[in-house]
């Protein structure tokens, strides 16, 4: 990192920090808190998210997991490696899904032009007819969700998460140079 960005980074982190004093004073919570606060409820949601998942995919004789590694190679093949960061999980976690996948009959691998080793994986008809399953259902609970919170509603919550999500990959793109959590050039916050 060249010294003119260590210091627009410091001067950003000392004008948050300047923030966080002033919002604290009028009973704000400081950023520390709002990124606690937004780590356990991202948490709390991942667990729900996946309940429901978990829910809608039984009938169709899937898992959570199973079904996101499929919805992920519905459109084109994919290598493992690929499914993986798209869905910000381990290779091999979705080399394990995949494997049961393919065992099942619900996928398959496929040669892989750019890459000789690393297989695509693809959907069966199989597997599309399962997924296909979960569609009624999975309207039907988007229905019921967009009518707690509204349609409009829902794009908010939507679009907040994936603005945080946006901001979490650029603070912690350590793979591609950036800083981890503890600001440090190329540190990460584990995996």
């Amino acid at each position: 990192m060249s010294e003119a960005a260590r210091e627009s980074e410091g001067a950003r982190v000392s004008e948050a920090a300047r923030e966080s004093e002033a919002a604290r004073a009028n009973g704000v919570p400081s950023a520390q808190e709002l990124l606690s606060r937004a780590a356990v409820t991202a948490f709390r949601l991942n667990g729900q998210f996946l309940s429901v998942a978990d829910e809608l995919a039984r009938p169709a004789g899937l898992t959570s997991a199973w079904w996101q590694v499929l919805g992920a190679v519905l459109v084109e093949p994919l290598p493992v490696a690929g499914i993986a960061r798209s869905m910000g999980i381990t290779r091999q976690s979705v080399q394990r899904i995949a494997d049961l996948l393919v065992e099942r009959g619900l996928a398959e691998y496929t040669e892989n032009p750019a890459h000789r080793r690393a297989k695509l994986l693809r959907v069966t008809d199989a597997g599309r007819r399962a997924v296909a399953r979960i569609g009624p259902p999975h309207a039907e609970f988007a229905a019921r969700l967009a009518g707690e919170l509204g349609v409009e509603g829902l794009s908010d919550a939507v679009g907040a998460l994936e603005r945080l999500s946006e901001a979490l990959e650029t603070l912690t793109g350590a793979d591609r140079g950036g800083s981890g959590p503890s600001g440090v050039q190329g540190v990460s916050g584990g995996s």
